[in-house]
């Protein structure tokens, strides 16, 4: 048998590699960016639940990504172009928040279509028709039109719809009146043009809870696949199996000490939604953003603030302290969090002093609890929830720490919720102010989002520890006939 020179080894290959684009999506799209595209496991994933649609399964998909993973320059600058090569019967619509992120769409796989048809799939462009945003396959049916949100399409089908990134911004995503846009540009235009069997693909970085995928998830009768990975991962039933707390691509620089900066830099509400795609409303369900009040420790720290106005000086002497805890644990990395807080009240005043909140396993509870009591020795009752691990911690400490009471709370989650929220309305519980408690922010968070966020285990054990702290407090009109005898 000759010996191969290297040109012929190297003409081999590439005959080898143009065989994988033309089965498969997934080699696609390393073929046809000429070396300049590297899979990752989620675009890997997200090449493999388009593989199907492309092979004329009708499937709805969403996906959420942060930016800069990849998915605009997986999907729709390349999926189309291959989705036509393989069915040039077929018509694509993609939209967008502009016409000029959407014609780049229809340059780039038209460019991809131009180079690449002829070789793999044996189709090529309409020298007709053949425009960046409006283009057709040559002796066939099919094409793809490009267009922003609003755009027109008279007279245009879709076999294949994609709708990638129809906000530009936040401040987009939060003006009703630009989501109400998107979402009758969806109802009454983009969802009425889609031929029978077609199948649609909706991409974005999430903004607001009421965004169009969104309104998707609450109003739209279609079954959709959710294709939802945040940047740091934050499920039990990760799609990419990550563990918690897992990074979603850190072979691009997106790792755990970048996510720690960049939630540091956008804030925790930011965070949540852009990168975790978990959008939570400005006002809260339950709890408004804007009721919480600020202390500062002393008064020279209050004049160094930015914007002074409204935040408090803590009183020198507070009148009870009580702990609160939420043991939930299973081990130190799957499990939800056990937050142990502490609260004081003075007047009509509540004041959460301290929190220590971090996922852990028995023992390193048991620690926590050993040393918040060191540390607030006149935060006497330690509350701590009598279900999950809760029985289990008592037991153990009951003989070594003083004041550790069983809580049955009474009614659900909501319920308890409900009747403390009253209590930030009026203005009367008051938070570290974040400049000298950072983790202030992930704690207003997840009682905004409650009772929709991810996790509650702040909201269970702040709850837990103001019903506690009303019930101890005595009735004012008490202490008044109780001073002057009067009745």
């Amino acid at each position: 048998m000759p010996t191969l020179t290297a040109n012929q080894r190297k003409e081999l290959a590439r005959q080898a590699q143009a065989e994988l684009a033309r089965r498969s999506f997934r080699d696609y799209v390393e073929y046809v960016h000429r070396g300049n595209y590297r899979h990752f496991r989620h675009t890997e994933y997200i090449a493999g639940e388009l593989e199907p649609v492309a092979n004329g399964e009708q499937r709805y998909i969403m996906i959420e990504m942060p930016p800069r993973h990849g998915k605009s320059m997986t999907v729709s600058e390349s999926f189309p172009s291959y989705y036509l090569a393989k069915n040039p019967e077929k018509r694509v619509i993609t939209a967008s928040y502009s016409d000029g992120l959407a014609r780049k769409f229809g340059r780039l796989n038209r460019a991809k279509l131009e180079e690449y048809g002829p070789e793999l799939f044996d189709v090529q462009l309409s020298d007709v028709n053949a425009s960046q945003n409006n283009w057709d396959i040559a002796r066939m049916n099919g094409g793809m039109i490009s267009t922003g949100i609003g755009g027109s399409i008279t007279g245009q089908g879709a076999d294949l719809l994609i709708i990638d990134d129809p906000f530009k911004n936040a401040e987009a995503a939060n003006s009703s009146t630009i989501r109400d846009k998107v979402w009758d540009e969806w109802e009454s235009t983009l969802s009425t043009r889609l031929h029978k069997g077609a199948s649609v693909i909706v991409i974005m970085t999430r903004w607001h809870e009421d965004d169009l995928i969104g309104r998707l998830l609450e109003r739209s009768p279609r079954d959709w696949k959710r294709i939802r990975m945040p940047a740091i991962s934050e499920d039990k039933d990760d799609l990419l199996g990550r563990e918690i707390g897992e990074p979603l691509c850190a072979e691009l620089g997106f790792d755990e000490q970048w996510a720690e900066e960049k939630k540091s830099e956008v804030g925790s509400r930011t965070w949540s939604a852009l990168y975790q795609q978990r959008p939570s409303p400005a006002g809260g369900a339950i709890f408004q953003r804007q009721w919480w009040r600020f202390y500062v420790p002393d008064e020279p720290t209050r004049s160094r603030l930015a914007n002074p106005e409204g935040v408090v000086v803590l009183p020198r002497i507070i009148e009870k302290q009580i702990q609160s805890w939420d043991c939930t644990f299973k081990d130190s990395k799957t499990s939800d969090f056990v937050v142990g807080q502490v609260w004081g009240s003075r007047d009509a005043a509540f004041y959460l002093l301290d929190q220590f909140r971090n996922r852990m396993n028995l023992p390193e509870t048991m620690k926590a609890i050993r040393n918040m009591t060191a540390k607030w020795p006149e935060a006497k009752a330690k509350y701590i929830e009598d279900k999950a691990n809760g029985p289990a911690v008592i037991q153990m400490l009951e003989k070594e720490i003083t004041g550790l009471i069983p809580v049955n709370p009474e009614g659900g989650k909501e319920a308890r919720a409900n009747a403390v929220a009253p209590l930030m309305e009026a203005g009367n519980v008051y938070l570290p102010h974040p400049s000298i408690a950072p983790w202030v922010n992930d704690l207003i968070e997840e009682f905004t989002s409650f009772p929709n966020g991810k996790n509650d285990d702040q909201v269970d054990s702040g709850t837990q520890a103001l019903i506690k702290l009303q019930v101890k407090k005595s009735n004012p009109l008490d202490r008044y006939k109780k001073m002057y005898g009067r009745r």
